[in-house]
C-alpha cells in the first residue's frame, strides 16, 4: 500500500466500539495464546512410571502383562521446586611453614558486610523481590519463616542497604549515561516519605533508550528539578508541568518537547460536551501517530530509520500540524470553559509540540517515561513509600538498576549478582547491564 492508502485506512478503520458485530455463522479467527507454550529455559526431569507387580494382570484374559520395549506415553507438567535456605559452613584451611615464620589461611567467600552472616546472593534475592517484584520486607520475612529461616525485616533491610553501598558507583554511572543522551523523557510522581508530617515526596524518572534512572526527592519543585536534570544539555520530552518551563528558561541549553498524548487527553476529558470539535482534533492527532507507525520499531532506530522518519515528518506530519494550528486558532469556544482550556493548553506549548518534526529522535509523547514509572508506582502501592532518607536513596538505586536491566533485556537478579561480585572484589567497579547482555550473546 502507498503511504496515502495507509493513512486513509488509519482514518477510516472503525474503533473497537464502532466495529460491526460479527455475522452469525461466520468463521472465527484463530485465538492466540492457546496450546502449550514453549519453555526453553526450564530444565527437564524425566520420571518413569511403571505398573506395580500386583496390577499386571491382563483385564481381558487374566494373563501377565509384560513391558513393551520402547513404548511409552509421554506427558508434560510444569511444577515448582520449593525455595530453600541453608547454612554454608566454610572451613578455611590454615597453612604454616616449617620455619614457623608465617601462618596463612585460605581465603573465604565474598561477604557484603565484614564478619556478616548473609551471602550476596541472599541480599540480591531480597532486593529483587522488593524492588522488581514489589514484595515488602515484612512479607518476605513471613515467607522465609515458612521455609524455616527465622529472620526479621530489619535484618533484611541491613542486607539490601549494605548491597546498595557496593552498587552506588554503578548507580551514579547510569545517571550520567541517562543525562548524556541527546533526547530524554522526564516525568515525576508522588512518593511518600513515611514518619513525617505530611508524608510528601516525589520519584523523578529520567528515561533514555538504554537507561531508566530515578531520583527520590522531598518534592516536585524547581529546586528538585534542578537536582535531577542538573546542567543537562539536550531535549527533554515532558508533560505540561510548569516546573519544566522554569528549568528551560533558567538553562538555555535545555529544550522542551511536549507530549501529544497529554494534549489528546485534555480533549478526551471534555469530548462529552464538545463532541464534534473534539472528534476533529482527535482525528488529526491520530493521523500524526499513524505516520509514526510507518517507521519500523524500536524507537528511535538506526540511522536509516531516523532518516525515513524525518522525511515522513517533513512531508506528512508538517501539513497536519498546519491543519491543527488553523483549527485551534479558529475555535470560538468560551475561553474559560474546559474546552477553551484544552485549546489554550495546546497553543501555549506549540513550540514544544512541534519540535519533533525537525528531530527524528524526539518521540511524539512522554509515554516512555510514564511506563518507566510503573515499577515505582506498583511498589508504592505495596509498601507505601520509604521510612527514611536512606530508604529513598536505596529505593532509587535499586529501581534504577532493576528497571534498566529489564529495559535492555537482562535478568535483574543475574545483573545485580554480577555487579556486586565485581564491586566486592574491586571496590568502585562499575558494571553496566550491557556487559551482561554481551556475555549472554557471545
Amino acid at each position: 500500500l502507498t503511504i496515502e492508502a495507509q493513512l486513509a485506512a488509519a482514518r477510516t478503520t472503525p474503533t473497537p466500539a464502532e466495529a460491526p458485530p460479527a455475522l452469525t455463522g461466520a468463521p472465527r479467527p484463530a485465538r492466540p495464546g492457546h496450546g502449550p507454550r514453549p519453555q526453553p529455559a526450564l530444565p527437564i526431569v524425566d520420571i518413569a512410571h511403571t505398573l506395580p507387580a500386583d496390577h499386571r494382570a491382563c483385564p481381558a484374559c487374566g494373563g501377565t502383562l509384560v513391558e513393551m520395549a520402547g513404548q511409552v506415553e509421554t506427558t508434560e507438567r510444569i511444577t515448582s521446586v520449593k525455595l530453600t535456605y541453608q547454612i554454608e559452613r566454610h572451613a578455611r584451611q590454615k597453612y604454616r611453614c616449617a620455619c614457623n615464620g608465617a601462618v596463612v589461611t585460605a581465603p573465604g567467600p565474598a561477604m557484603l558486610i565484614p564478619g556478616g552472616r548473609y551471602s550476596p546472593t541472599f541480599a540480591v534475592g531480597v532486593a529483587v523481590a522488593k524492588y522488581a517484584d514489589h514484595l515488602p520486607l515484612e512479607r518476605q520475612a513471613r515467607m522465609m519463616a515458612r521455609e524455616g529461616l527465622a529472620v526479621d525485616s530489619q535484618t533484611l533491610w541491613d542486607q539490601i542497604q549494605a548491597l546498595a553501598r557496593h552498587l552506588e558507583p554503578t548507580y551514579e554511572a547510569l545517571g550520567q549515561r541517562a543525562l548524556a543522551a541527546p533526547v530524554i523523557n522526564v516525568d515525576e510522581t508522588r512518593w511518600p516519605r513515611l514518619g513525617g508530617a505530611p508524608a510528601t515526596g516525589a520519584v523523578w524518572s529520567v528515561y533514555a533508550p538504554d537507561t531508566a534512572f530515578y531520583r527520590i526527592l522531598p518534592g516536585k519543585s524547581a529546586e528538585e528539578g534542578r537536582q535531577v536534570l542538573g546542567s543537562y544539555r539536550g531535549t527533554a520530552v515532558v508533560d505540561g508541568y510548569a516546573v519544566y518551563e522554569v528549568l528551560a528558561r533558567a538553562g538555555p541549553d535545555l529544550q522542551l518537547a511536549h507530549c501529544w498524548a497529554h494534549t489528546k487527553r485534555k480533549f478526551d476529558e471534555v469530548a462529552e460536551h464538545w463532541p464534534t470539535a473534539c472528534a476533529e482534533i482527535r482525528t488529526h492527532i491520530g493521523e500524526l501517530y499513524a505516520i509514526e507507525r510507518l517507521v519500523p520499531r524500536p524507537f528511535p532506530g538506526e540511522a536509516a530509520a531516523q532518516a525515513q522518519r524525518q522525511q515522513l515528518r517533513h512531508e506528512r506530519s508538517r501539513p497536519i500540524l498546519d491543519q491543527i494550528w488553523r483549527w485551534a486558532t479558529e475555535q470560538v469556544g468560551l475561553p474559560r470553559s474546559e474546552f477553551g482550556k484544552a485549546v489554550r493548553y495546546m497553543l501555549e506549548r506549540w513550540d514544544g509540540l512541534t519540535r519533533f518534526v525537525d528531530d527524528p529522535r524526539i518521540p511524539l509523547d512522554n509515554n516512555a517515561a510514564e511506563r518507566a514509572l510503573r515499577g515505582p508506582v506498583v511498589g508504592r502501592k505495596n509498601h507505601y513509600g520509604s521510612r527514611s532518607l536512606r530508604g529513598t536513596q536505596v529505593a532509587a538505586l535499586f529501581y534504577t538498576l532493576c528497571e534498566t536491566a529489564r529495559l535492555v533485556g537482562v535478568d535483574p537478579h543475574a545483573y545485580l549478582l554480577r555487579a556486586v561480585d565485581a564491586a566486592i572484589a574491586t571496590p568502585g567497579t562499575v558494571t553496566l547491564p550491557d556487559a551482561l547482555l554481551a556475555t549472554s550473546t557471545d
